[in-house]
């Protein structure tokens, strides 16, 4: 049986080293669902084949009509993010019946289709194409995100960047997987700069700029962020040491903020309170490879805040 990991807490905390997230919670607010049903496999086996027919076959073959602008020059969709979140929509509600799936190009769409987070469905939080700017650029740093959640909870996802060869998992539980392989996120090295990836200059506002500006001090070495999944997975291999971003798209963070709690790593928001999946969060918020670099980060962001 998949348990949760709960990505909200029930208090009202406003203290950042209290409310840091570094486990996930015992006792969830409702019962977990019992999915010992769910083949993970086949889950898997399905975010696979999306990539295969829909996504890779249009890596670096994409024509100028099959990319269009969403909220800016910078916002792109392809035709590869529509017809993979298709394919997996289908395959992923028939893999658990009376499932919902908030996709990103769905609630592009409509918007009330992120009502489901909110809802008493299990719910699949779907980013097919996670860093379509790289995968239009050509660059293999992109990634097909899937999270199964219920009421807020986190319960397992997949992280899948089917050019580089790469398939990460997580189950509350069960640990951080890469390629067959247990993730352990680690420590920073002492006396080495922090790196941190942050929110990419072309998606913030002035605002965002200064309070991120916050970051560029001694000992920490910032710098844009490319896919956010990649970059979560980066944490969960101790390969970087944090995160700092500025938005809350579920689909762009609920998939890695698993991974890197069940590699071991912490996350907390600005208001000193665990990141909400549906939505509502102070930012910026963090996730690092441990608390202690949790709390540095979420400080100087608050003092600027």
């Amino acid at each position: 049986m998949i348990e949760a990991f709960r990505t909200q807490d029930s208090g009202d905390t406003t203290n950042i080293t209290e409310a840091l997230t570094t486990t996930p919670a015992a006792a969830p607010v409702t019962p977990s669902p019992d999915l010992s049903t769910l083949d993970l496999a086949a889950v898997e086996d399905a975010i696979r084949r999306a990539a295969a027919d829909e996504i890779m076959p249009r890596f670096r073959q994409l024509a100028a009509e099959d990319i269009v602008e969403k909220n800016g020059p910078h916002d792109l969709v392809t035709v590869a993010d529509r017809r993979a979140e298709e394919q997996l929509t289908a395959a992923l509600t028939a893999l658990l019946p009376g499932s919902r799936v908030v996709g990103e190009e769905a609630v592009h769409a409509d918007p009330t289709v992120l009502d489901a987070l909110r809802g008493d469905a299990l719910v699949w939080i779907v980013d097919p194409v996670d860093g379509t700017r790289q995968f239009v650029h050509g660059d293999p740093g992109f990634a097909t995100l899937v999270t199964l959640a219920h009421h807020g909870e986190l319960l397992a996802s997949w992280t899948y960047a089917p050019a580089l060869g790469l398939m990460a998992t997580a189950r509350r539980g069960a640990g951080a997987w890469l390629n067959g392989e247990r993730l352990t996120a680690g420590h920073p090295a002492a006396g080495a700069a922090l790196e941190v990836a942050t929110s990419h200059h072309d998606f913030t506002d002035d605002d965002q700029k200064r309070v991120l500006a916050a970051l560029d001090t001694d000992g920490i070495a910032p710098r844009p962020c490319g896919s956010a999944g990649l970059e979560y997975l980066h944490i969960a291999q101790g390969r970087i040491d944090a995160t700092a971003f500025s938005w809350e798209n579920a689909w762009d963070h609920a998939a890695g903020l698993l991974l890197v709690h069940e590699a071991g790593g912490a996350s907390g928001t600005v208001a000193g309170q665990p990141f909400r999946i549906a939505g509502g969060n102070a930012l910026p918020f963090t996730a690092a490879r441990d608390a202690d670099t949790a709390r540095r980060i979420l400080g100087l962001l608050a003092a600027a805040n």
